[in-house]
């Protein structure tokens, strides 16, 4: 499926005022074919107990980075998508700086979209790949 051209970083940025994108601080730096990459700064609030990035906070980065770039990438007539399956690996963490996550197109059908993430730090270190499944809303 070919990106759309009425869905802009504005468009996205605006769409989550107000939800937890906004509420974890996520910021989308770019967007283009096939691919979209988001950001955010670690603060104390997104850390877990033991000090160390929480998982659920990487898994937001990344769930959030494929589900804008499903939404850029949805067929003609799709309205919207909802996920059926998550998987993330993490392999390392973080206690500050910034997260970065890359969503990349695996599939982009008609009724399903499979999207990868990879999520590093600021030095580009991996911290975390994730897997999604999105069922494609008409």
């Amino acid at each position: 499926m070919p990106l759309r051209p009425d869905v802009t970083l504005d468009y996205l940025r605006n769409r989550q005022k107000g939800r937890l994108p906004d509420l974890l601080g996520i910021q989308v730096v770019s967007l283009g074919e096939g691919t979209l990459t988001g950001e955010l700064v670690i603060r104390p609030e997104l850390l877990a107990p033991n000090g160390f990035l929480h998982a659920a906070t990487v898994v937001g980065l990344a769930d959030t980075c494929c589900g804008y770039a499903c939404i850029a990438h949805l067929p003609d007539k799709a309205q919207n998508f909802t996920t059926l399956e998550l998987k993330s690996n993490h392999v390392s963490t973080a206690r500050d700086g910034k997260i970065v996550a890359k969503a990349s197109a695996v599939h982009l059908g008609r009724s399903t979209h499979v999207w990868d993430a990879t999520v590093t730090n600021g030095d580009g270190k991996l911290i975390a790949m994730f897997r999604c499944t999105q069922m494609i809303l008409y």
